[in-house]
């Protein structure tokens, strides 16, 4: 009996889990207008003399991946502000931050003031100096809904103090509520509405540094934000890509506005974003060309094409988001930790788009593989990402192809579902078997011999060993026979030629019986061997309490009932309270 309930606690871990194993093209046609968009990492094969990357870059594919605060082909150049200390300049310290980028004092606004703890002030990162311009001072008490309500009528001079007193009061992402952010965006909205207050260069800087650190809030605060206000803002966002000009300073870590003014007639665009070791954009890292690049020097992680049948002389623009939160779909409700970036390409009001193609390369991450994707772009009327006029195709090398037509100003967007490829230990593979083998053969034993010698003791004892034996036995049966799951998604294609919206981006799989038939059945019989070894020493305590006369006459009958009955019960609940044939993991789980 000892033996059996030390194989108890050794496989109690186990509990409810069955290893289900699951994972997871064509041309299209040239248009007289087409937008190509690559997201993910694209790698371009390169052959060059090995590098010794420097200041914690990381060599990938003959190339150097810098960090933010530092850029070269080895990673060697500066790409960032030193820290800046207080002076009879300025009174504020400044941490090193990265060129083009807002830093926040490290003072910070005392607690008896409205913003208690709120950093005091901000600084622009030059990036033709490489030191900090004059800091923006915070007022303490002033707050997002005061700055709303002033906007409107604040004169040119006023709404840059405004802009750059909401950069401050939106520097901290977990300080960023729903009504917070709904104040924030339309702010920006008002002041990037206004042509004349956007010619004020810092105005514009500011607001999209802003509109950037909205993006960084948790995803949860975007449920409740008023939606008018951001669709409003991205519509504005669109508007001035086409008004602004060009500004590497319009490029911050979540969003960078791009725009190509019509001077000379041109045929074709080129947008690329290039990779760095944080997931973040970089006025170095995004280039705009008029002829296609050679980029084969770095490893591309976003590309976009636009080209024209005739030449264009009108003014083009793109704003770009680091991911999907202006966008909350009501058809798609992401469960991953997976980013969608938005791409929104311009053209002015008596310019048309006949067609618009954009590629994906699926992210290389080895825990996930790519299931289905749509091609998308986001309706205003609708406030959803709609797929009406678009098809997909998947290349033969990989890239996930969308052609979208009789499109113009529109944000676009790939929407993928991934499985999970679930990786286990070998070695830890042939443990479990190895010693699930043997503890079945130590039952066995057990059982027999307790069969063999029941004579020598009553017979409650004998039932009560005997049954546990039999549930610990069947349920490492069960382990061992039922731990692959039968039903394999791993390397079926299940690509849909459909263009229909994912319901997320976790793939899930329809119940196709034997999976969750095994988990309930190991559920039941781990169940079954708590429950006869409750009623052992229950049958113990009886024996103490009543020396003299024995276990009572009735107990094996209710042992028998409460044993195989209970846990019966219990199962049952389960499955009725969580299983749901098209959605099986409610109940269980892939994962071992």
């Amino acid at each position: 009996m000892d033996y059996s309930l030390l194989l108890l606690i050794f496989t109690s871990a186990v509990f409810e889990k069955t290893w289900c194993l699951n994972t997871t093209e064509s041309t299209t046609s040239t248009p007289n207008y087409s937008i190509s968009a690559t997201f993910s990492s694209l790698y371009t094969t390169v052959t060059v003399p090995s590098l010794v990357c420097e200041n914690k870059g990381i060599l990938q594919d003959g190339i150097c991946i810098c960090p933010d605060d530092w850029t070269g082909t080895t990673c060697n150049i500066q790409n960032f502000c030193p820290e800046q200390k207080p002076s009879h300049t300025s009174k504020f310290t400044f941490p090193k931050t990265v060129l083009g980028q807002f830093a926040s004092s490290v003072e910070r606004c005392p607690p008896e003031t409205t913003n208690a703890g709120m950093h005091q002030a901000s600084a622009l990162c030059n990036i033709a100096t490489h030191s900090f311009d004059s800091p923006n001072i915070l007022n303490c008490s002033l707050t997002l809904d005061a700055i709303n309500a002033w906007v409107s009528g604040a004169t040119p001079e006023q709404k840059q103090n405004l802009a750059s007193s909401t950069q401050i009061l939106t520097s901290i992402p977990e300080r960023l509520t729903p009504h917070n952010i709904t104040n924030a965006a339309q702010i920006t909205n008002i002041l990037l509405s206004d042509q004349q207050t956007t010619q004020t260069t810092d105005i514009a800087i500011s607001a999209v540094a802003t509109i950037s650190q909205l993006l960084n809030a948790s995803h949860e605060m975007y449920s409740s934000v008023d939606h008018t206000a951001i669709s409003e803002l991205t519509q504005t966002l669109q508007k001035l890509s086409l008004r602004e000009k060009p500004n590497p300073l319009l490029v911050q870590p979540k969003m960078a506005v791009q725009s190509l003014k019509g001077q000379t007639p041109i045929r074709q665009v080129q947008l690329t974003s290039f990779k760095g070791l944080n997931d973040n954009f970089l006025p170095d890292r995004i280039k705009l060309h008029i002829t296609e690049a050679e980029v084969s020097k770095h490893i591309v992680d976003l590309q976009m094409n636009v080209t024209f049948s005739e030449d264009f002389d009108k003014d083009i623009g793109f704003v770009l988001y680091d991911n999907d939160q202006f966008f909350q779909s009501k058809s798609f409700k992401p469960s991953l930790d997976t980013k969608r970036r938005v791409i929104s390409a311009n053209l002015q009001e008596n310019s048309g788009i006949d067609q618009v193609q954009f590629a994906v390369t699926p992210s290389a991450d080895s825990t996930m593989s790519l299931n289905d994707f749509a091609c998308v772009f986001w309706s205003y009327d609708k406030q959803d990402w709609i797929t009406d006029g678009c098809t997909k195709n998947k290349s033969p090398s990989g890239h996930v192809v969308c052609s979208c037509k009789k499109l113009k100003n529109a944000n676009f967007a790939i929407l993928m579902a991934f499985d999970i490829n679930y990786q286990y230990s070998e070695a830890l593979h042939w443990i479990s078997i190895t010693g699930c083998a043997l503890s079945v053969v130590g039952l066995s034993v057990t059982a027999l011999y307790q069969i063999i010698t029941r004579k020598s003791r009553g017979g409650s004892p004998t039932l009560l060993v005997v049954n546990v034996c039999i549930s610990m036995t069947v349920f490492y049966l069960l382990f061992l026979f039922g731990i692959n799951n039968p039903v394999e998604h791993v390397n079926v294609a299940k690509m849909s030629g459909e263009n229909i919206v994912p319901e997320s981006d976790h793939h899930k799989y329809s119940d196709q019986g034997p999976c969750t038939a095994f988990t309930a059945l190991l559920q039941y019989f781990l169940l079954l061997t708590f429950t006869w070894n409750t009623l052992y020493g229950i049958n113990v305590f009886l024996l103490f309490k009543n020396s003299v006369s024995g276990t009572p006459s009735w107990f094996p009958l209710v042992a028998m009932a409460v044993g195989w009955g209970l846990p019966a019960v219990i199962v049952g609940i389960s499955l009725g309270s969580t299983y749901r044939v098209e959605e099986p993991l409610g109940y269980r789980q892939e994962e071992l």
